[in-house]
Protein backbone atom coordinates (compact mmCIF):
# COMPACT_ATOMS: atom_id res chain seq x y z
CA UNK A 1 0.00 0.00 0.00
CA UNK A 2 1.40 3.52 -0.44
CA UNK A 3 1.42 6.18 2.22
CA UNK A 4 -1.14 8.34 2.45
CA UNK A 5 -0.32 11.45 1.89
CA UNK A 6 -1.34 14.42 3.88
CA UNK A 7 -1.22 17.89 2.23
CA UNK A 8 0.26 20.34 4.70
CA UNK A 9 -1.19 22.74 6.04
CA UNK A 10 -0.55 26.90 7.44
CA UNK A 11 0.90 27.11 10.57
CA UNK A 12 -2.06 28.60 12.03
CA UNK A 13 -4.64 26.35 10.11
CA UNK A 14 -7.92 26.68 12.12
CA UNK A 15 -7.21 29.92 13.28
CA UNK A 16 -8.20 33.21 13.24
CA UNK A 17 -11.17 32.47 11.47
CA UNK A 18 -13.89 34.07 13.12
CA UNK A 19 -13.89 37.45 14.57
CA UNK A 20 -15.80 36.93 17.93
CA UNK A 21 -14.49 33.42 19.08
CA UNK A 22 -11.05 31.72 18.99
CA UNK A 23 -10.15 28.44 17.37
CA UNK A 24 -11.18 26.62 21.32
CA UNK A 25 -14.02 28.56 21.29
CA UNK A 26 -12.64 30.93 23.96
CA UNK A 27 -14.09 35.13 22.85
CA UNK A 28 -11.72 36.56 21.10
CA UNK A 29 -10.44 39.89 22.73
CA UNK A 30 -10.91 43.07 21.54
CA UNK A 31 -9.70 46.56 21.77
CA UNK A 32 -11.76 49.93 22.46
CA UNK A 33 -10.66 53.33 20.94
CA UNK A 34 -9.59 54.89 24.26
CA UNK A 35 -7.65 57.71 23.17
CA UNK A 36 -7.00 58.31 19.59
CA UNK A 37 -3.66 60.35 19.93
CA UNK A 38 -2.36 59.62 16.26
CA UNK A 39 -4.12 59.05 13.19
CA UNK A 40 -1.99 57.32 10.23
CA UNK A 41 -2.00 58.51 6.56
CA UNK A 42 -0.58 56.11 4.24
CA UNK A 43 0.55 58.34 0.95
CA UNK A 44 0.25 55.31 -1.46
CA UNK A 45 2.16 52.25 -1.89
CA UNK A 46 4.70 53.32 -4.59
CA UNK A 47 8.17 53.27 -3.84
CA UNK A 48 11.35 54.37 -5.30
CA UNK A 49 12.64 50.53 -4.13
CA UNK A 50 11.42 47.39 -3.54
CA UNK A 51 12.48 45.45 -0.25
CA UNK A 52 13.34 42.04 0.21
CA UNK A 53 10.80 41.53 3.38
CA UNK A 54 7.85 44.68 2.64
CA UNK A 55 5.26 44.11 4.97
CA UNK A 56 3.02 46.29 2.49
CA UNK A 57 4.68 45.30 -0.65
CA UNK A 58 5.72 48.58 -1.58
CA UNK A 59 7.52 48.81 -5.33
CA UNK A 60 8.07 50.97 -7.91
CA UNK A 61 5.34 49.53 -9.39
CA UNK A 62 2.24 48.41 -6.83
CA UNK A 63 -0.31 51.27 -6.50
CA UNK A 64 -3.02 48.82 -5.01
CA UNK A 65 -3.26 52.00 -2.55
CA UNK A 66 -3.07 55.05 -4.73
CA UNK A 67 -1.67 58.43 -3.66
CA UNK A 68 -3.82 60.66 -1.07
CA UNK A 69 -4.09 64.61 -2.01
CA UNK A 70 -3.70 67.11 0.58
CA UNK A 71 -7.41 68.14 0.29
CA UNK A 72 -8.27 64.56 1.72
CA UNK A 73 -5.83 65.07 4.26
CA UNK A 74 -7.34 68.23 5.06
CA UNK A 75 -10.76 66.23 5.19
CA UNK A 76 -9.51 64.56 8.12
CA UNK A 77 -8.40 66.67 9.84
CA UNK A 78 -11.57 68.47 10.24
CA UNK A 79 -13.17 65.33 10.94
CA UNK A 80 -11.33 64.75 14.05
CA UNK A 81 -11.90 68.47 15.60
CA UNK A 82 -15.68 67.74 14.71
CA UNK A 83 -15.45 64.28 16.61
CA UNK A 84 -13.30 65.96 19.42
CA UNK A 85 -10.51 63.49 18.96
CA UNK A 86 -7.62 63.88 21.56
CA UNK A 87 -5.38 63.51 18.55
CA UNK A 88 -1.67 64.56 19.31
CA UNK A 89 0.39 63.37 16.01
CA UNK A 90 -0.57 63.12 12.65
CA UNK A 91 2.19 60.34 10.55
CA UNK A 92 2.83 59.42 7.21
CA UNK A 93 3.64 56.24 6.05
CA UNK A 94 3.85 54.65 2.47
CA UNK A 95 5.15 52.98 -0.08
CA UNK A 96 7.72 56.33 0.09
CA UNK A 97 5.80 59.20 1.24
CA UNK A 98 8.16 61.72 -1.08
CA UNK A 99 7.11 59.92 -3.66
CA UNK A 100 3.83 61.59 -3.29
CA UNK A 101 3.59 64.91 -4.83
CA UNK A 102 1.85 66.28 -2.51
CA UNK A 103 3.80 65.29 0.81
CA UNK A 104 5.48 68.50 1.74
CA UNK A 105 1.97 69.98 1.45
CA UNK A 106 0.42 67.69 4.04
CA UNK A 107 2.74 68.00 6.40
CA UNK A 108 2.37 71.88 6.46
CA UNK A 109 -1.51 72.00 6.82
CA UNK A 110 -1.13 69.01 9.84
CA UNK A 111 1.73 71.43 11.18
CA UNK A 112 0.06 74.35 10.54
CA UNK A 113 -2.60 72.60 12.66
CA UNK A 114 -0.41 72.60 15.71
CA UNK A 115 -0.42 68.66 15.35
CA UNK A 116 3.11 66.96 16.01
CA UNK A 117 3.88 65.36 12.11
CA UNK A 118 6.10 62.16 11.81
CA UNK A 119 7.10 60.85 8.14
CA UNK A 120 8.55 57.62 7.85
CA UNK A 121 10.82 58.12 4.93
CA UNK A 122 13.86 55.66 3.89
CA UNK A 123 15.54 59.20 2.92
CA UNK A 124 16.53 58.64 -0.62
CA UNK A 125 16.17 60.30 -3.60
CA UNK A 126 12.28 60.88 -3.95
CA UNK A 127 13.05 63.09 -0.58
CA UNK A 128 16.18 64.63 -1.85
CA UNK A 129 14.56 66.23 -4.91
CA UNK A 130 15.58 70.07 -4.87
CA UNK A 131 11.72 70.88 -4.67
CA UNK A 132 11.30 68.43 -1.90
CA UNK A 133 14.10 69.94 0.11
CA UNK A 134 13.39 73.35 -0.29
CA UNK A 135 9.89 72.86 0.86
CA UNK A 136 11.35 70.40 4.26
CA UNK A 137 13.81 73.09 4.57
CA UNK A 138 10.99 75.52 5.12
CA UNK A 139 9.18 73.24 7.21
CA UNK A 140 12.03 72.44 9.51
CA UNK A 141 12.56 76.05 10.10
CA UNK A 142 9.75 77.07 10.91
CA UNK A 143 8.06 73.91 13.06
CA UNK A 144 11.90 72.17 14.12
CA UNK A 145 10.80 69.67 16.89
CA UNK A 146 7.19 69.21 15.91
CA UNK A 147 8.13 67.61 12.69
CA UNK A 148 10.17 63.71 13.13
CA UNK A 149 11.79 61.71 10.20
CA UNK A 150 12.00 58.75 10.87
CA UNK A 151 14.01 56.84 8.51
CA UNK A 152 13.97 52.93 7.98
CA UNK A 153 17.56 51.73 8.26
CA UNK A 154 16.87 48.20 8.71
CA UNK A 155 20.36 47.27 10.25
CA UNK A 156 23.32 49.15 10.71
CA UNK A 157 25.72 48.03 9.19
CA UNK A 158 25.89 48.45 5.12
CA UNK A 159 25.86 45.00 4.45
CA UNK A 160 23.09 43.54 5.79
CA UNK A 161 20.89 47.05 4.96
CA UNK A 162 21.87 46.47 1.61
CA UNK A 163 21.05 42.80 1.84
CA UNK A 164 17.22 44.06 2.79
CA UNK A 165 16.96 46.74 0.55
CA UNK A 166 19.42 46.66 -2.54
CA UNK A 167 22.63 47.46 -3.21
CA UNK A 168 24.03 50.94 -2.50
CA UNK A 169 21.06 51.81 -0.52
CA UNK A 170 22.56 52.12 2.62
CA UNK A 171 25.00 55.03 1.24
CA UNK A 172 22.35 56.65 -0.27
CA UNK A 173 19.94 56.88 3.32
CA UNK A 174 22.77 58.15 5.33
CA UNK A 175 23.43 60.59 2.90
CA UNK A 176 19.47 61.51 3.09
CA UNK A 177 20.13 61.67 6.90
CA UNK A 178 22.92 63.80 6.92
CA UNK A 179 21.14 66.06 4.95
CA UNK A 180 18.33 66.44 7.16
CA UNK A 181 20.84 66.73 10.44
CA UNK A 182 22.02 69.36 8.43
CA UNK A 183 19.22 71.29 8.32
CA UNK A 184 18.49 70.70 12.34
CA UNK A 185 15.51 67.99 11.75
CA UNK A 186 14.61 65.86 14.28
CA UNK A 187 15.76 62.52 13.72
CA UNK A 188 14.78 58.49 14.49
CA UNK A 189 15.08 55.40 13.31
CA UNK A 190 13.32 52.48 12.52
CA UNK A 191 14.90 48.83 12.80
CA UNK A 192 14.21 45.18 11.55
CA UNK A 193 14.59 42.15 13.94
CA UNK A 194 15.59 40.09 11.35
CA UNK A 195 19.14 39.38 11.79
CA UNK A 196 20.67 37.09 14.33
CA UNK A 197 21.68 39.38 17.31
CA UNK A 198 20.05 40.03 21.03
CA UNK A 199 18.64 43.77 20.86
CA UNK A 200 21.73 44.98 23.10
CA UNK A 201 23.85 44.36 20.11
CA UNK A 202 21.51 45.96 17.54
CA UNK A 203 21.33 49.33 20.16
CA UNK A 204 25.26 48.79 20.40
CA UNK A 205 25.67 49.08 16.32
CA UNK A 206 23.17 51.51 15.98
CA UNK A 207 24.71 53.56 18.86
CA UNK A 208 28.35 53.38 16.65
CA UNK A 209 26.66 54.20 13.65
CA UNK A 210 24.88 57.13 15.16
CA UNK A 211 28.14 58.72 16.48
CA UNK A 212 30.06 58.38 13.59
CA UNK A 213 27.47 60.48 11.60
CA UNK A 214 27.15 62.98 14.26
CA UNK A 215 23.08 62.02 14.46
CA UNK A 216 21.54 63.29 17.80
CA UNK A 217 19.23 60.06 18.08
CA UNK A 218 19.39 58.32 21.41
CA UNK A 219 19.80 54.39 20.43
CA UNK A 220 18.16 53.41 23.89
CA UNK A 221 15.06 55.19 23.11
CA UNK A 222 12.81 53.06 21.92
CA UNK A 223 10.38 56.01 20.69
CA UNK A 224 13.87 57.02 18.75
CA UNK A 225 15.67 53.94 17.79
CA UNK A 226 12.50 51.27 16.69
CA UNK A 227 13.62 47.92 16.23
CA UNK A 228 10.61 45.73 15.01
CA UNK A 229 9.88 42.57 15.20
CA UNK A 230 8.99 40.72 12.05
CA UNK A 231 5.88 40.06 10.77
CA UNK A 232 5.24 36.95 9.49
CA UNK A 233 1.87 35.62 8.89
CA UNK A 234 2.62 31.70 8.30
CA UNK A 235 4.20 32.22 12.02
CA UNK A 236 2.92 30.03 14.66
CA UNK A 237 1.22 32.72 17.33
CA UNK A 238 -1.26 32.11 19.55
CA UNK A 239 -4.67 33.42 19.35
CA UNK A 240 -5.35 36.52 21.87
CA UNK A 241 -8.61 35.91 24.29
CA UNK A 242 -10.35 38.00 26.93
CA UNK A 243 -7.98 36.10 28.93
CA UNK A 244 -5.17 36.73 27.79
CA UNK A 245 -5.01 40.57 29.05
CA UNK A 246 -4.80 39.26 32.90
CA UNK A 247 -2.38 36.27 32.31
CA UNK A 248 -0.20 38.60 30.13
CA UNK A 249 -0.30 41.42 32.76
CA UNK A 250 -1.61 43.73 29.67
CA UNK A 251 -3.87 46.28 28.88
CA UNK A 252 -6.00 46.67 25.79
CA UNK A 253 -5.27 50.32 26.21
CA UNK A 254 -1.43 49.26 25.40
CA UNK A 255 -2.19 47.79 22.21
CA UNK A 256 -1.84 50.52 19.38
CA UNK A 257 -5.56 50.09 17.57
CA UNK A 258 -7.21 51.34 21.12
CA UNK A 259 -4.85 54.89 20.00
CA UNK A 260 -4.81 55.42 16.53
CA UNK A 261 -6.45 54.82 12.86
CA UNK A 262 -4.67 54.39 9.89
CA UNK A 263 -6.46 56.75 6.06
CA UNK A 264 -5.66 55.08 3.07
CA UNK A 265 -7.13 55.41 -0.77
CA UNK A 266 -7.43 52.41 -3.01
CA UNK A 267 -6.80 51.71 -6.31
CA UNK A 268 -10.31 52.94 -7.58
CA UNK A 269 -11.95 53.97 -4.58
CA UNK A 270 -14.75 57.13 -4.99
CA UNK A 271 -12.68 58.31 -1.68
CA UNK A 272 -10.79 57.78 1.25
CA UNK A 273 -11.04 54.62 3.87
CA UNK A 274 -10.00 54.26 7.78
CA UNK A 275 -8.24 50.76 8.95
CA UNK A 276 -8.09 49.78 12.19
CA UNK A 277 -4.51 49.50 12.26
CA UNK A 278 -1.12 50.50 10.01
CA UNK A 279 -0.20 46.68 9.52
CA UNK A 280 -3.19 45.33 7.61
CA UNK A 281 -3.78 47.46 4.56
CA UNK A 282 -5.29 44.57 2.78
CA UNK A 283 -6.93 42.81 4.97
CA UNK A 284 -11.07 44.26 4.47
CA UNK A 285 -12.12 42.86 7.83
CA UNK A 286 -10.26 45.52 9.16
CA UNK A 287 -11.30 48.68 6.83
CA UNK A 288 -14.10 50.51 8.89
CA UNK A 289 -15.53 52.59 6.60
CA UNK A 290 -14.81 56.26 5.31
CA UNK A 291 -15.26 58.14 8.59
CA UNK A 292 -13.41 58.59 11.75
CA UNK A 293 -17.11 58.25 13.05
CA UNK A 294 -17.73 54.97 11.83
CA UNK A 295 -13.76 54.27 12.78
CA UNK A 296 -14.63 54.20 16.32
CA UNK A 297 -16.07 50.81 16.41
CA UNK A 298 -14.19 48.36 18.35
CA UNK A 299 -11.70 45.89 16.81
CA UNK A 300 -11.15 42.71 17.02
CA UNK A 301 -7.96 40.70 17.47
CA UNK A 302 -8.39 38.20 14.34
CA UNK A 303 -4.90 38.03 12.77
CA UNK A 304 -1.76 36.78 13.49
CA UNK A 305 -0.20 40.02 13.55
CA UNK A 306 -2.26 41.54 16.08
CA UNK A 307 -0.93 38.59 18.41
CA UNK A 308 2.92 39.17 17.79
CA UNK A 309 3.34 42.18 16.56
CA UNK A 310 1.26 44.33 19.09
CA UNK A 311 -0.03 42.30 22.33
CA UNK A 312 3.30 39.45 22.45
CA UNK A 313 5.65 41.88 20.71
CA UNK A 314 4.64 45.15 22.47
CA UNK A 315 5.67 47.18 19.51
CA UNK A 316 4.07 50.48 17.95
CA UNK A 317 4.40 52.24 14.64
CA UNK A 318 3.51 55.44 16.59
CA UNK A 319 6.20 57.59 17.81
Amino acid sequence: MKDQIIPSQPTNFGKFKDPYTTADGSERASVTLTNPETLWFNTGTLCNIECEHCYILSSPSNDALVYLTADEVTEYLDQIEARDWPVREIAFTGGEPFMNPDMVEMAQRSLARGYDVLILTNAMRPMMRKSVRAGLSELIATYGDKLTFRVSVDHWSREKHDEERGDGSFDKTIEGMEWLRDQGAKLAVAGRSMWDESEAESRAGFAALFETHNFKIDPQNRAMTVIFPEMDENAEVPEITTSCWGILDKSPQSVMCSSSRMVVKRRGADRPAVLACTLLAYEPEFEMGTTLAEAEADVRLNHPHCAKFCVLGGASCSA
